[in-house]
Parts: structure tokens; C-alpha cells; sequence
């Protein structure tokens, strides 16, 4: 699903770990397997990976297998994190915060939310692509225990908040009870709409 962008992303390191034409072909044909996760959270496993590959490439005994594993036991898990942070909390905040703004007619709107999101998407990958490269393998102990769990579960519940409050903010339901409907027919009722005014409408409404 993503393992030809998880390949690309990987080229420009594994060209410069690898010498021979044999090895970087093994190591590219080592990572186009399948591979799926939240596109921001791939970062602290290419960082992860990285480090693996830097240590087999030094003589390390780190083989296929190794890496394989860290990948995917870390991609269902970080999968699990991004969808609650970013798509839940993250982007439904700025994108609330925008519409406000431009709904105000100020057209700063649309252009802080496509500011502040770039920003901290951008931070966050480089931080934790970063973060993952100097843990290496220690990164999966790190996430294995209660940390992630709790993360996970805090920001599921952040998201569900916000979701609420942006649909009390933004939704507006009608709702007009109809208790029933009769059907009159012609000269049944009294139009109202067409009596004349006065003392005359009066008299012919009394004659109706």
C-alpha cells in the first residue's frame, strides 16, 4: 500500500550505506514488502529503520528479519495514534478555528489553519524521523508498555470532544412536529387571507 513511497523515502540513505550495486538492490527489494500506516507517523520508523540499516551496513547483526519486525510492530500501533490525534484533534481545532475566522469575513481564516497545520505536521515528522534515528531499536521498548496505550485512549477521547463541539457549533437542525393532516375540501373552511378588513370581513366571515 505505501511501500513505494516508503522505498523513495529510504533511496538517498541506503545509496549512501550501500556501495555495491548487489546490496542496494537487496535492500531495496528488502523494503518493498507491504507496508501501512498513518503518513505522519511513518516518520519515527523510517528513523527507526535508518538506524538498523546504518548498523547492518557497519558489520552489525542485523538481518531481514530484524528490521521487518520493528516495522510492523510499530506501523499497526503509530496507525492507531495518528487517526486520533491528527485527524481527530489536531486538524478538526485549526480547521474550527479557521472556518470562524472566515466566516467573519476575516480572510486570515484559511490562511492561519494552512499555516499552523504545515507547521506542526512539519515539525512533528522531522522531530520524531529524528527521535526514531538516535533510539533506534530501543524506540519499540519505549512504545511497547502503557505509554502508547494512554496516548492512544486520551486522544480518542480529545477527538470525540471537539467532534461534539463542532457539531453544536456548526449543525442546526429544524424540526417542526406535524401532529396531522386533514384534507378540506373547497368551501369546508374560512380563508382568512381573503376576508376584507373591517367590519365587513367580520360579517362575511360570521356568514361563512
Amino acid at each position: 500500500m505505501q511501500n513505494g513511497g516508503w522505498v523513495y523515502a529510504l533511496i538517498p540513505a541506503l545509496n549512501k550505506l550501500y556501495k555495491t550495486k548487489e546490496d542496494r538492490a537487496a535492500a531495496y527489494k528488502r523494503h518493498l514488502v507491504f507496508f501501512n500506516t498513518h503518513p505522519y507517523l511513518a516518520s519515527p520508523i523510517i528513523g527507526v529503520t535508518l538506524a538498523l540499516e546504518e548498523d547492518r551496513a557497519n558489520g552489525a547483526p542485523v538481518d531481514d528479519v530484524a528490521i521487518q519486525g520493528v516495522k510492523v510492530g510499530m506501523m499497526g500501533p503509530l496507525a492507531g495514534v495518528g487517526d486520533p490525534v491528527f485527524w481527530y484533534t489536531v486538524r478538526p481545532l485549526l480547521g474550527g478555528l479557521g472556518a470562524t475566522l472566515a466566516l467573519s469575513g476575516n480572510v486570515l481564516g484559511p490562511i492561519l489553519f494552512w499555516v499552523l497545520w504545515n507547521i506542526i505536521r512539519w515539525a512533528f515528522m522531522w522531530y520524531t524521523q529524528e527521535f526514531g534515528y538516535r533510539a533506534g531499536s530501543r524506540i519499540t521498548d519505549d512504545l511497547s508498555g502503557g505509554l502508547l496505550k494512554t496516548v492512544t485512549r486520551g486522544a480518542s477521547m480529545m477527538g470525540m470532544f471537539v467532534l461534539a463541539a463542532l457539531i453544536e457549533r456548526w449543525v442546526s437542525i429544524k424540526f417542526t412536529p406535524v401532529v396531522s393532516k386533514v384534507t378540506l375540501s373547497k368551501g369546508a373552511y374560512i380563508d382568512w387571507g381573503k376576508l376584507p378588513s373591517g367590519t365587513k370581513g367580520i360579517r362575511e366571515a360570521l356568514t361563512e
